[in-house]
């Protein structure tokens, strides 16, 4: 930890009069949208096909887009759809006809995050009922240009992750009030600035700002020297290994009253390619740990040991608060693994309960009858269930579940309910 949880100046503020901030969470698909509100999101944040920089991701069609609006605004949700790329000229016809769409759709989406300059002119042409984001990839990180994108009609600006929480802090007193910050708390970091890579362009021939990054940052690295092909040296800037450009992932759980007392209005999560296990996971923890901070400093000083277990209990790397407290050192880096911890196994999102005893799961790995599982729920709760009965979808009995995305009626211990999630904790050599 860089510095006290809880500074001076937080501790003097009248904790109950700060503004609540939005808390922005990631989604691949339909089903993790509904999984984000569920555990606790304020808005989500989506692609479409196309003109988003997570091409790789899943994905929303506009049917599937249409009913995740719908879904989110019926719980009082927001939902955000990226148009993030750097457009080339043959993109631009493309997206003023994907946005004719998006101003079409029976409800529309409450924001598109944007990047290019020409992208944005189209979007306020063409959907002016829409509201303007600025996205990070624009690099936006000093309060001039916090205020062009204002005077061009955006409703908030998505600071640059380079940036510090007295940068961060500087910005909010020099713009106006209804401009709204939005910032990365949580996730992956990116090598390069803001998120502007050329390397995947130059090794694989695939755009990173256009959504196809095969993140090379993360690879490991040789050097082979011209007349001797195929003798290949390790790139080591010390001992611990080769990974030279691999960060650790962001994590501010436990910086939330540096983040508030900094005036940022939306928390955001970094995350459009991950499960919905590791969706559930940040986005109950990240709820809990702002309602308890904004109802008593002293109840999320007393849970802080809680964030961190939840945290720690989905897929991540080795944490960093990234430059929020000055640039980072080597010790951001991880040099030895381009590997994430994984604590548990994600099994598949309750569907339905039936009064049989039964829920209905689409199972995402395998699990065995005998098993002890865990059911996570939207309310902190992490219920052990033994695993009692599994039959598929004929109701044909079965002693496990090998097949991914087979619909499964499953017989539990303990019965869950609609929405929660069911997992596995994995033992490793050390437990």
């Amino acid at each position: 930890m860089e510095r006290d949880t809880f500074p001076e100046n937080a501790q003097n503020r009248e904790i109950n009069q700060m503004k609540k901030p939005e808390l922005l969470i990631p989604a691949s698909s339909l089903e993790v949208l509904k999984t984000a509100v569920a555990f606790g999101a304020d808005a989500v944040y989506i692609g479409g096909e196309a003109f988003g920089l997570r091409a790789k991701a899943k994905n929303f069609s506009m049917e599937e887009m249409q009913e995740g609006i719908a879904f989110a605004h019926a719980h009082h949700k927001k939902v955000y759809v990226t148009a993030n790329i750097l457009a080339h000229n043959e993109d631009l016809p493309g997206i003023e006809a994907y946005f004719h769409e998006l101003a079409g759709m029976p409800e529309c989406p409450d924001a598109l995050i944007i990047s290019d300059p020409g992208v944005f002119q189209i979007a306020k042409k063409v959907c002016p009922q829409i509201d303007i984001h600025i996205s990070t990839q624009a690099n936006n990180v000093n309060y001039g240009t916090f205020l062009f994108w204002h005077s061009m009609g955006a409703k908030r600006v998505v600071s640059g992750r380079e940036l510090s929480l007295s940068e961060l802090k500087e910005i909010r007193a020099h713009i106006p009030d209804e401009l709204e910050i939005e910032t990365f708390v949580h996730g992956a970091m990116c090598i390069s600035y803001s998120g502007r890579c050329l390397l995947s362009n130059f090794l694989t021939g695939r755009d990173a700002n256009r959504g196809a990054c095969t993140h090379p940052c993360r690879w490991k690295y040789y050097l082979m020297e011209e007349t001797r092909p195929g003798e290949y040296f390790p790139v080591e800037e010390n001992d611990r290994g080769t990974y030279i450009f691999n960060s650790k992932d962001l994590c501010m759980i436990e910086h939330i009253p540096d983040l508030l007392d900094a005036g940022i209005d939306s928390f955001k999560i970094e995350g459009r390619m991950k499960t919905a296990l590791y969706v559930a996971v940040v986005a109950r923890t990240y709820r809990k740990a702002i309602d308890d901070y904004l109802e008593s400093p002293e109840k999320y000083a007393a849970n802080m040991s809680w964030y961190r277990e939840q945290i720690e209990s989905c897929t991540y790397r080795p944490f960093t608060t990234g430059f929020f407290y000055g640039k980072p050192g080597t010790d951001s880096q991880i040099y030895d693994s381009n590997t994430y911890i994984k604590e548990y196994t994600y099994l598949g999102i309750v569907q339905e309960s039936s009064r049989e005893g039964c829920c209905l799961i689409r199972q995402r790995n395998k699990f065995s009858v005998g098993e002890t599982v865990e059911i996570m729920k939207p309310n902190g709760e992490n219920v052990q269930a033994c695993v009692l009965e599994i039959f598929d979808e004929q109701g044909g009995s079965m002693d496990s579940a090998p097949h991914p995305n087979q619909e499964l009626h499953v017989r539990l211990s303990q019965m869950p309910a609609a929405q929660d999630i069911l997992r596995r904790k994995e033992m490793h050599l050390s437990d």
